[in-house]
């Protein structure tokens, strides 16, 4: 691990700059905004399936816009299109304090979860992927940690806010904050930053990199390897969304207390910000393509666990290898497309493969719920979605280099300067 600190030491400020903006799409983040649940309901004299339908709403149209924005990222100055992303998630968190009905409650949600949850993240994953060569691995990673960090830190100071001042002066503290530190600060932190390798001045690997060819947006979506890949890539957000948004009716099945499933996500916060850190190291020495058969293990161990045994302690095993899994989610997701498809577009690709994802995550909820509701037992949701995982690693496994190595490879051209 001696090669992050070096690494870090040396592009300290752009990767700050990657932490900051994923720590703070926290603000957007499910597990951020459910700590007001019981005050939005409160007031605005809503139910919980009616806070719940009015939130997938604003997480499905964000997915959907993110396709369009996300794009501009590719031919936008990085701090000006940061700026404009760091501005659009104050404005959210101040309309949400001053949110005087459910339709602009609704509109909150949308702008959270656009600016939050879906262009933070894009503006620091797809920047670093596009600045780094050798070393994307480990990028990502560093800049993945931004999430533990968040949710270590947010939800404690969030509870103790609302106690204080309540939920409407907390967010508007939040909005000022993002306003007020955040911005300048992700402003200053780019003023200094890494830039693309010349071929002249490239390593053998950064030229490699450099040379390959750069895919558009129109020929990832004709190329069949990327929807192979997402045969694995959305299983997570799926079904981990899914059994943590039914977390009552998971330790009612298992005979778990809700304090004990509580108690365990410290060990997935813990196995999710190692493997984050190890998944960057194997990203950079083997290949994201090599590892991506393997991806969904930890999470296949994880419903393994799940479905075998009730002993309190299988609990935090359980979520323990979920984290292992979220945390290869940073450094395998984070660089995939950029290793497959070239930097020169990664904006547009990304733009175009994150927003599945989320649809993913907000379809999740409703579609277990609605199965659970039709009396569809917790061991056959945990069976059927390790089925689904075994036999998606191997569809990966066995078709990916197949289809790869019948892919048609035309002249490469240079990837573009960052903007």
């Amino acid at each position: 691990m001696t090669g992050y600190f070096y690494f870090a030491r040396a592009n300290g400020r752009f990767l700050a700059f990657a932490v900051l903006l994923v720590m703070c799409s926290s603000f957007g983040q499910t597990f951020f905004v459910a700590l007001f649940g019981g005050e939005l309901r409160a007031a605005f004299d809503l139910s919980h399936g009616g806070l719940g339908a009015l939130y997938s709403m604003g997480t499905l149209a964000s997915a959907a816009v993110l396709m369009w924005v996300g794009r501009l990222i590719d031919r936008t100055d990085l701090r000006l299109y940061s700026t404009v992303v760091c501005a659009g998630l104050a404005a959210a968190a101040l309309l949400l304090a001053a949110a005087p009905s459910v339709l602009f409650l609704g509109i909150a949600f949308f702008a959270l979860r656009l600016f939050g949850q879906g262009l933070m993240t894009h503006t620091a994953f797809t920047s670093v992927a596009r600045v780094f060569t050798a070393g994307r691995g480990k990028a990502v990673s560093i800049a993945g940690i931004g999430l533990p960090l968040g949710e270590a830190i947010l939800p404690l100071l969030a509870v103790s806010l609302v106690a204080v001042i309540g939920w409407r002066q907390s967010w508007l503290a939040f909005g000022l904050v993002l306003a007020l530190l955040v911005l300048p600060t992700v402003r200053w932190l780019l003023k200094s930053r890494p830039t693309q390798p010349t071929l002249e001045t490239a390593t053998t690997t950064e030229t490699s990199a450099l040379a390959q060819r750069q895919w558009s947006q129109a020929e990832v979506l004709r190329d069949p390897r990327f929807y192979l890949l997402l045969t694995s890539l959305l299983a997570p957000p799926f079904i981990i969304t899914g059994l943590f948004f039914h977390q009552p009716f998971v330790a009612a099945a298992k005979g778990w207390s809700l304090p004990l499933l509580a108690a365990g996500f410290a060990g997935y916060a813990i196995a999710s910000v190692v493997a984050s850190l190890v998944g960057g190291v194997l990203v950079d020495r083997w290949s994201a393509r090599r590892l991506v058969p393997f991806f969904l293990l930890p999470l296949s161990l994880a419903l393994a666990i799940l479905g075998i045994f009730s002993h309190p302690a299988a609990a935090f095993f359980y979520l323990a290898a979920a984290g292992l899994n979220a945390g290869l989610a940073v450094a395998l997701v984070g660089t995939i497309w950029a290793e497959m498809y070239g930097v020169a577009h990664i904006g547009s690709i990304r733009a175009m493969a994150t927003p599945v994802m989320i649809f993913s995550s907000a379809l999740s909820p409703v579609t277990l719920g609605w199965l659970i509701d039709l009396g569809v037992g917790l061991q056959a949701i945990v069976w059927s979605s390790l089925g689904y995982c075994l036999a998606a690693s191997v569809i990966v496994a066995v078709l990916l280099p197949a289809v790869a190595n019948r892919a048609v490879s035309p002249q490469p051209k240079l990837a573009s300067t960052l903007n």
